[in-house]
């Protein structure tokens, strides 16, 4: 079992910054990409960002330029930093990690509990 647990979440001023962790731990034999998705009130959730075993990255357009995903597999995390954040980017944020339990285990996707970030003044 992989479980991931999510911090840094909170209130802040538009044109603020945070931080947002998402730590794994369980049965963890590799830990392919890590992501991070959003879902605000009402809407689909999305991706955010995506970071490869490769530190390759990849980033919604409605955050590039300001959203900056990274790793450290020696603590099997993953973070978000936000700056110049808006209004809009008001929502729960979860953390995704693909994982392999084992060798001989198929990859498989596991979900944080979320944390929520609100934008306003």
């Amino acid at each position: 079992q992989v479980h991931l647990v999510e911090s840094g979440g909170g209130l802040v001023q538009p044109g603020g910054s945070l931080r947002l962790s998402c730590a794994a731990s369980g049965s963890i034999f590799m830990n392919n990409s890590m992501a991070w998705y959003r879902q605000a009130p009402g809407k689909q959730r999305e991706l955010v960002a995506v970071i490869t075993s490769g530190d390759s990255t990849n980033y919604a357009d409605s955050v590039k330029g300001r959203f900056t995903i990274s790793r450290d597999d020696a603590k099997n995390t993953v973070y978000l930093q936000m700056n110049s954040l808006k209004p809009e980017d008001t929502a729960v944020y979860c953390c995704n990690a693909l994982v392999r339990t084992d060798w001989y285990r198929p990859e498989l996707h596991y979900w944080g509990q979320g944390t929520q970030v609100t934008v306003s003044s």
